[in-house]
């Protein structure tokens, strides 16, 4: 129960806060074991492959519970998956410098894409039944962008700190364990408990929200090839290592910086008519990167306004379908959609990868192709999510 002492909209304010914070959390328990893993693995003298069957228990978690995460929505409320995940999360990382045997590492981040993505689909769900209609893109423009700072922070963390120490750790258990402790206080709202319905197909879902679940394979696929093969690409083009990585935290920049603006337009404008525009923008911009390539001040220019525009469409989307469902529904299209996520981390890579061996821009043709396909979607489904 949460503490009617305070003002109604005191009692939201603080709740979308602690989701924030989930929020970053999620950015930053990913975007430090992604790296970690593959350091780790490759310092031990593994095969790159080894690294990427790694990887992909990530995807298997996140498949493994997306199907089961609206019965436990329904079961148990937000409040207690959130908060077992984290702990779970806390309780890894601290152990994880002891953990001295590579082979536990495959079913431990099969654990860890299970608990990350219990945060994302349930804190994200919570926060938008929360949320008013009228300022709901821009709530959700900023949970984007927060999240996008804690992908960015848990690189950096590692940077900063010496992974072989236990600090890295420590550090991040530490934010875990506070946010568990935020989410656990009493004037955190919880949203209206719904009543199991009949069991429906989660695959129903689909059809749906087929925009919104297009939306997030396109993230998975795109966010998937940008990480694997855009270093590659520049520097395949001459680019030295140190600049041509720089290119993902410009990219990084945008999406957190963009989100704001273009929630606040979202909640003005015809979100569909946004969605056209930031898809064409994104299957356009893309072509304009062999230009960036060639020049390479450019190249940060175009790539930060790129993904800040793109990173955008998952935002407008998510808030189309915050606004039009709400309890089990909005879980349930929630965990198509990290069902997708997982598929996108597949194909994006094979897809980009088969690309970029047919052509030397392969990279910005099939990122453009793919944006201008999805845009397709909210041009002829105008009433669909």
């Amino acid at each position: 129960m949460s503490d009617t002492t305070l003002p109604s909209a005191r009692l939201a304010t603080i709740t979308s806060g602690c989701l924030m914070m989930v929020a970053v959390i999620f950015g930053l328990t990913y975007g430090l074991s992604g790296p970690l893993f593959m350091l780790e693995l490759t310092e031990r003298g593994y095969s790159t492959q080894t690294v990427a069957i790694n990887a992909m228990m990530h995807a298997l978690g996140v498949l493994l519970i997306a199907p089961f995460l609206p019965h436990i929505a329904v079961q148990f409320g937000p409040r207690r998956p959130v908060m077992l995940a984290l702990c779970f999360l806390a309780c890894v990382l601290l152990a994880f410098p002891f953990i001295t045997s590579a082979s536990l590492w495959f079913p431990l981040r099969t654990g860890m894409g299970m608990a990350t993505e219990t945060l994302l689909i349930l804190s994200e769900s919570w926060l938008n039944q929360m949320t008013p209609d009228t300022v709901r893109t821009r709530t959700m423009g900023l949970y984007s962008a927060m999240m996008s700072a804690g992908f960015a922070l848990g690189p950096l963390l590692l940077g900063l700190t010496d992974r072989h120490s236990f600090t890295p750790f420590l550090i991040t258990s530490g934010l875990l364990l506070l946010t568990f402790g935020l989410i656990a206080m009493p004037w955190v709202q919880i949203p209206q408990k719904h009543e199991s319905t009949q069991h429906t197909a989660l695959w129903r879902y689909i059809a749906l929200a087929p925009i919104a679940i297009s939306a997030t394979l396109l993230l998975a696929m795109l966010e998937a090839s940008g990480s694997s093969f855009l270093s590659l690409y520049a520097m395949q083009n001459g680019w030295p290592e140190k600049q041509a990585t720089l290119l993902l935290s410009a990219m990084l920049l945008g999406a957190i910086c963009f989100q704001l603006p273009l929630g606040w337009l979202g909640d003005r404008i015809s979100r569909r008519h946004l969605l056209i525009a930031l898809g064409t923008l994104s299957c356009l911009g893309a072509l304009l990167w062999p230009v960036g390539i060639a020049h390479q001040p450019w190249a940060y220019v175009i790539l930060f306004i790129w993904d800040g525009l793109f990173a955008g469409l998952y935002t407008i989307v998510m808030t189309v379908v915050g606004s039009r469902y709400q309890g089990k529904n909005l879980v349930a299209i929630y965990a198509v959609s990290s069902v997708a996520w997982g598929a996108g981390t597949f194909i994006g890579p094979e897809a980009a990868s088969t690309a970029m061996g047919l052509t030397s821009n392969g990279l910005p043709l099939f990122v453009s192709i793919a944006c201008g396909l999805f845009t397709l979607l909210p041009v002829f489904l105008k009433k669909s999510a």
